[in-house]
């Protein structure tokens, strides 16, 4: 299947002109107002990661999660995806659809039979589900009481909350420790660190110990490790940015509405809009050096992540007034 995603921007340049530094990446939902990046220990760089550091980074994860679970750090939540289809041997999947599109390709690639379903209670009866909670590119949330009743009826259920650190209320990491039940944390979208590579999976002890050895001795680096658990300590910062990104949602909103784009859904580190033509729409914005999420299933839709600062504010608006 083909591998379609934002954050493609070097296709972007070559096609619309540009530098990097010119452009603002609205394509990926990644927060543009990242965590400052600490000062750190010369030995995360030259040392091998240590068992200290990822124990200390497990146990900031547990309590910035609220769980009691077993905790894998791996290279960004996307090292998780490709490792789950190797718990079991290959059966039937289903994933909640449309969502992020390597789902089913590591299934597809480990030989998995995978079945798309429009929503999470058609999951049942699979012998791997997945849920994106809430759902990319579309917002859809769950309840977690409405995927805890999904346990029963599937083999295992994978829980991807890759955008929900904005919503722990929608969180199953509270309940991770449940035989079946694997959650998926993503640190760089949040933290607005994706270059950084940091995800979690949280799980059973079986679970967690076997996604262990095939991950192998140092699945994250020094500097992850340090960083990572220096911004999951610090909640204040992730209060702030939370209510920044809420009380953002009006505005960008309100901006799409201008150009005669209808709200299809989103959370707070992105939109989703359905216009009358998506591709048009795109190369409109591409034309201001502002780059955009298209979907090859939708001819309408579009996704932008939050501005960064002011500037950005601006230029969208511009560019969304002339499109």
């Amino acid at each position: 299947m083909k591998r379609d995603h934002g954050g493609n921007l070097d296709a972007a340049i070559r096609q619309y002109g540009g530098t990097r530094e010119g452009w603002i990446d609205l394509s990926t939902g990644i927060n543009r107002q990242p965590y400052p990046v600490p000062a750190i220990s010369p030995e995360a760089w030259t040392a091998l990661p240590t068992a200290s550091a990822t124990a200390k980074l497990i146990e900031t994860a547990r309590a910035s999660y609220r769980t009691k679970a077993a905790v894998l750090p791996l290279a960004g939540a996307q090292a998780a995806i490709q490792l789950i289809p190797l718990l079991s041997k290959p059966g039937k999947a289903k994933i909640m659809s449309p969502t992020y599109n390597e789902h089913e390709a590591a299934l597809r690639a480990l030989g998995w039979q995978v079945e798309k379903a429009a929503t999470a209670e058609e999951t049942a009866g699979a012998d791997l589900a997945v849920v994106v909670n809430p759902n990319n590119p579309d917002g859809r949330y769950h309840a977690p009481q409405s995927l805890l009743a999904l346990l029963p009826k599937v083999g295992r259920l994978v829980v991807d909350e890759s955008f929900g650190d904005p919503y722990p209320a929608l969180s199953l990491a509270p309940e991770a420790g449940r035989e079946g039940l694997v959650v998926l944390r993503s640190f760089g979208k949040f933290y607005g660190l994706a270059g950084m590579r940091l995800g979690f999976a949280l799980g059973c002890e079986a679970d967690i110990a076997a996604l262990s050895q095939i991950a192998g001795p140092w699945p994250v680096c020094g500097p992850a490790l340090e960083i990572g658990a220096a911004a999951l300590a610090d909640t204040g910062w992730a209060q702030a940015t939370t209510q920044r990104l809420m009380s953002e949602i009006d505005r960008i909103d309100r901006m799409a509405g201008l150009a005669g784009w209808k709200i299809a859904g989103g959370t707070c580190l992105f939109r989703l809009y359905d216009t009358p033509d998506a591709a048009a729409a795109q190369a409109k914005l591409a034309k201001h050096h502002i780059w955009s999420r298209i979907f090859p299933y939708s001819g309408g839709w579009i996704r932008l992540g939050m501005p960064g600062n002011e500037a950005e504010w601006a230029r969208l608006s511009t560019a969304l007034a002339a499109a």
